[in-house]
């Protein structure tokens, strides 16, 4: 897709599978096959060492995990684009491929409780210098960065808080200190945000969720340039961390109505956050599309649409997430995110179980905290559920 004026719709539907289809096939076929085989002992050689396009062993590449690689390349902008068998592997290996021992990171303490774990427990391990700053305080994180770091690293929105960082200004900060920029833009979506074009060196992704969208397939996926992504392929390729073919063949399906769904789900976030501002039971709501939120604007520049993705704090605490949770008829409860049907979790399960009460605390993340993926049901039918919920749980506690 060479057309720069192709829609991001049209894209979603199209991009990465032309190249793909086989005996008139519509679709990207799933290939199974673990290896390659090769008469021609010069052309095999040739594509073992990447002279030559092709497939040698299903560890290394894959024709239909391919595909969505590239699909997520033109989405995304970037020149090249390489997959893992999950998000944290993307996390995890895009890391371990630039990080040595003495180096310095810098990021901030609002990252998914796994990425947290990761800077908390185990690059400590490996002696690299862990600096996590205030979400949205950029001039603590710009500071921070100019003492020197090799790699600045960005979560935004937030799981599960949805805070914003200016990525623009903290591209512009990793570029002035020589440090790699790196942004998941999981909760962002291409639909919703591209950081390349804001200036950032990579963006990865957890593909289990927005993009594969049905909760059915685990993924990761890394893009940027064609220098940055061959090194990481490289530390995957021989650590293993591998995409499954039926894993990215579902992605890919998934990603056909990507565009349509993150749409939908915008809608439903903006519409359920405010309607939850109006209950007395709620203490805070957090969600980029309102006006209350502290970095509303950053997000207005840096975001087409504000996502899928909210979170309210209750007051009672547990006790309140235990009378309202169950109550919902439209919402699985459930440690996932980014599906077609709406799916609801406190952080003490979902991102952040790995994490104490008090590492939790420690993030500003209130045991009361509950994060709502907003699925594509009609949102009349959403708030109704919400409100009856609410009803329970103000007879229940007597509020």
């Amino acid at each position: 897709m060479t057309n720069k004026n192709i829609q991001v719709g049209t894209k979603s539907v199209w991009a990465g599978e032309k190249e793909y289809l086989v005996h008139g096939a519509t679709q990207v076929p799933v290939v199974l096959s673990v290896a390659y085989g090769y008469d021609d002992m010069d052309e095999w050689y040739d594509v073992a060492i990447g002279k030559k396009k092709g497939h040698i062993y299903g560890r290394n590449t894959n024709p239909t995990v391919q595909a969505f690689e590239d699909k997520v390349k033109i989405l995304e902008g970037a020149e090249a684009a390489t997959s893992f068998s999950t998000g944290m592997a993307a996390i995890s290996n895009t890391l371990s491929t630039f990080l040595l021992p003495g180096d310095r990171i810098v990021s901030i303490k609002d990252t998914y409780g796994g990425t947290n774990k990761i800077f908390t427990e185990f690059l400590p391990r490996q002696q690299i210098n862990v600096v996590l700053c205030e979400t949205g305080n950029h001039e603590q994180i710009e500071a921070e960065v100019a003492k020197g770091c090799k790699i600045l690293y960005l979560e935004t929105p937030t799981n599960p808080t949805v805070k914003i960082t200016d990525i623009e200004r903290m591209a512009k900060a990793g570029r002035d200190a020589g440090a790699l920029v790196i942004v998941d833009n999981t909760f962002g979506t291409p639909i919703n945000q591209n950081p390349l074009s804001l200036g950032v060196d990579l963006v990865l992704h957890s593909a289990t969720k927005f993009l594969g969208g049905h909760a059915d397939a685990l993924g990761g996926v890394v893009c940027g340039s064609h220098e940055l992504v061959e090194k990481i392929y490289h530390y995957r390729e021989i650590n293993g961390a591998t995409m499954d073919p039926m894993a990215a063949y579902l992605t890919l399906r998934g990603m056909k109505t990507l565009h349509l769904r993150v749409r939908q789900q915008s809608a439903n976030a903006m519409a359920l956050a405010e309607y939850l501002q109006t209950k007395d039971l709620v203490e805070g709501v957090y969600y980029p599309g309102l006006k209350t939120h502290p970095h509303h604007d950053i997000a207005k520049k840096q975001m087409k649409d504000f996502g899928g993705m909210l979170s309210f704090a209750v007051k009672g605490g547990v006790d309140t997430v235990r009378e309202l949770l169950p109550r919902l008829q439209f919402a699985n409860r459930a440690a996932n995110l980014g599906a077609v049907e709406t799916t609801v979790g406190p952080a003490r399960t979902t991102s952040h179980v790995e994490c104490t009460p008090e590492e939790r605390a420690a993030m500003g993340i209130p045991e009361g905290l509950i994060r709502v993926s907003c699925g594509i049901e009609d949102i009349e039918d959403l708030i109704a559920d919400f409100e009856q919920a609410f009803n329970h749980v103000e007879s229940a506690l007597q509020v």
